[in-house]
């Protein structure tokens, strides 16, 4: 959450089961902060690969949703599907 509110990212991947604040919690507040132009993909990472699970996800306000365990192909496809160019805009 603070990394979120400290600076503009282009995307983030969210972790559902995390201590003290979930990541649905999580995504609310970061998009109860977030100016309209600044708006971050948000992509669920998620052991939950149960009915409803990705409704949930996206109800809270994530973009996609990811079950674990997550492969490097998956991830590719979801990185082609949400950031422009497929790529972290020339960024490591």
């Amino acid at each position: 959450m603070e990394a979120a509110q400290a600076r503009r990212y282009d995307l983030i991947l969210m972790d559902c089961q995390m201590p003290e604040l979930d990541g649905y919690q999580a995504t609310q507040a970061i998009r109860e902060a977030e100016a309209p132009e600044g708006r971050a993909v948000i992509l669920a990472m998620t052991a939950n690969a149960m009915e409803g699970d990705r409704e949930r996800c996206l109800a809270a306000g994530m973009d996609d949703y990811l079950p674990k365990p997550v492969t490097l192909d998956a991830l590719r496809e979801a990185l082609g599907r949400w950031l422009p160019g497929g790529s972290l805009r020339g960024r490591p």
